[in-house]
């Protein structure tokens, strides 16, 4: 049997198995932190994401500007596969930063940015509050009309892993 390595896997792949990795190391990373807390949380959790993802990779592809004129940006953005990768936590909220991440990629596409997915990782829940009617026909939309394809991925709250080792 043979056995796989993260350098077997797409980018976007390689990332969310970093990423969940510091997630599972990160004590109270499911919990809900709110305003303040949260927003703390989230930014060492991203700068440390940031920093192994760019050992990993050999190149900084975090922190790419989307839209100069509104000077946003992307959490990664690969450009061969032409992917942009949010990590939206709040997902799973009656209010999500799922329609702006989308607005964010149309702006680039507008801009010349080659965009043709958006993957959103959020926290657990986002998988179902993402696939209610109102945001599936956002995605179909938005796939349709602009050649935009919106993944949601969330992390797993449970370590698997460490489960089933001896």
């Amino acid at each position: 049997m043979t056995e796989l390595k993260l350098e077997d896997f797409p980018r976007v792949a390689k990332l969310f198995l970093l990423a969940q990795k510091i997630a599972w190391q990160t004590p109270d990373f499911f919990q809900k932190k709110g305003p303040g807390h949260g927003d703390r949380a989230s930014a060492i959790f991203m700068e440390r994401l940031r920093q192994i993802a760019q050992s990993t990779f050999a190149c900084d592809l975090s922190e790419r500007r989307a839209c100069k004129s509104a000077n946003y940006r992307f959490d990664f953005y690969f450009p061969e596969e032409k992917t942009a990768v949010e990590f939206a936590f709040g997902l799973s909220n009656p209010l999500s930063e799922y329609e702006r991440d989308i607005f964010k990629c149309l702006l680039a596409q507008d801009e010349g940015l080659p965009v043709e997915r958006l993957v959103l990782i959020g926290k657990p829940g986002a998988l179902v509050k993402q696939g209610a009617h109102g945001p599936v026909t956002i995605a179909k939309f938005v796939e349709r009309s602009f050649g935009l394809k919106v993944d949601v991925i969330e992390f797993l709250e449970a370590n698997l892993v460490a489960a089933v080792e001896p």
